[in-house]
């Protein structure tokens, strides 16, 4: 007996997983998807798993860099604000700086949301954004996975999770090996947030001040919302093209545990690094946020990245040359130490 292609039975919607809307939704992306898609993808949309051509012209010796991650309670900002687009862009460029700062260009995206219940609109502008950002990094979204979860996600609520790889010559790897006392930390400022201090910067915000995405920040011409949902930089750009003119030492992507836990991940044996708190202008939603939050200096500086997304270790000549071509900022140095960060005020 042949059994009917139509939909038969609605029991695994009822249960809360409604399979023909996921495919109904899934079926108008293969064009948006295919508009990130690099001379190497392979494969076509839909497929078990992404295609991707391994001979990498112009390498000598390459070396695949890999890294998963996701944009935290920022995600809770989005849903409050009904915005969804710049939290698909924030995590490619997160993900992107992610591999950067070993020298790193992306190759490929695959992404993972998960939710309580898909809601069509909220899913294609999390693809639009994700889209946007891959097109912008030059980097290939060539598969993914949407699961409904009922019970584990709880009704609208959603998770996004990104993986990335990309590529770099063995020869070219930054792995701080080279950094030594008297080399300069250069700041690169950020947008904002970026992905990281949430949790922390809501429960000031809304659950202490009572404050309202629409309401603007004490003192300033910003809303609450519009600084909260600002994009995450992506540096790998500005990195790529500064590399053929300065020697990066190291770069640290100052994202979870903000200066005070990712600069040492680039310092080798032997070093540390001073930071010179007032070298660069910190953004007003950091200082309100530390002062209605009563936060040690410390804290804040490992919570938050201040105003600063990414930090380069280079020589002194150098330091000049990048501060003569970019909007940057010399916030400290490299001395003798055991990979800690020190605050000088």
């Amino acid at each position: 007996m042949k059994i009917s292609r139509r939909k038969t039975s609605n029991a695994y919607a009822k249960a809360g997983v409604d399979i023909d809307l996921g495919n109904k939704v899934k079926s108008r992306l293969p064009a948006l998807i295919r508009s990130t898609h690099r001379p190497e993808v392979l494969s076509r949309i839909g497929q078990f798993g992404g295609l991707f051509d391994a001979r990498f012209k112009g390498h000598e010796e390459p070396v695949l860099v890999s890294s998963i991650d996701g944009v935290g309670t920022k995600l809770k900002v989005a849903a409050l604000a009904g915005s969804h687009v710049s939290i698909g862009e924030d995590l490619v460029n997160h993900c992107v700086n992610d591999i950067a700062v070993l020298g790193a260009e992306p190759l490929f995206f695959l992404d993972y949301i998960g939710t309580g219940k898909l809601e069509p609109k909220v899913f294609h502008d999390i693809i639009t954004g994700l889209v946007k950002g891959c097109k912008r990094a030059g980097c290939s979204l060539i598969g993914g996975e949407t699961a409904q979860m009922p019970g584990v996600y709880q009704d609208k609520d959603y998770d996004l999770v990104g993986t990335i790889v990309g590529i770099v010559d063995r020869k070219k790897i930054l792995n701080g090996s080279s950094i030594r006392p008297g080399d300069v930390v250069i700041g690169f400022p950020s947008t904002g947030l970026h992905t990281n201090g949430f949790s922390l910067a809501r429960r000031i915000l809304f659950n202490n001040l009572k404050l309202k995405l629409s309401d603007y920040i004490p003192g300033s011409k910003r809303k609450v919302g519009q600084a909260l949902l600002a994009v995450h930089t992506n540096y790998q750009p500005m990195l790529k093209k500064l590399s053929t003119l300065v020697n990066f030492k190291g770069l640290a992507h100052i994202t979870g545990g903000g200066f005070i836990d990712n600069i040492p991940r680039v310092l080798p044996e032997g070093t540390g690094v001073e930071i010179q708190i007032g070298s660069w202008p910190v953004p007003l939603i950091f200082r309100f946020l530390g002062n209605q939050g009563k936060l040690p200096l410390r804290e804040a500086f490992q919570v938050f990245n201040m105003g600063i997304g990414m930090t380069a270790i280079v020589s002194p000549d150098d330091a000049k040359k990048i501060i003569r071509l970019t909007r940057s900022y010399v916030i400290g140095h490299v001395v003798k130490g055991d990979r800690h960060v020190d605050l000088i005020v």
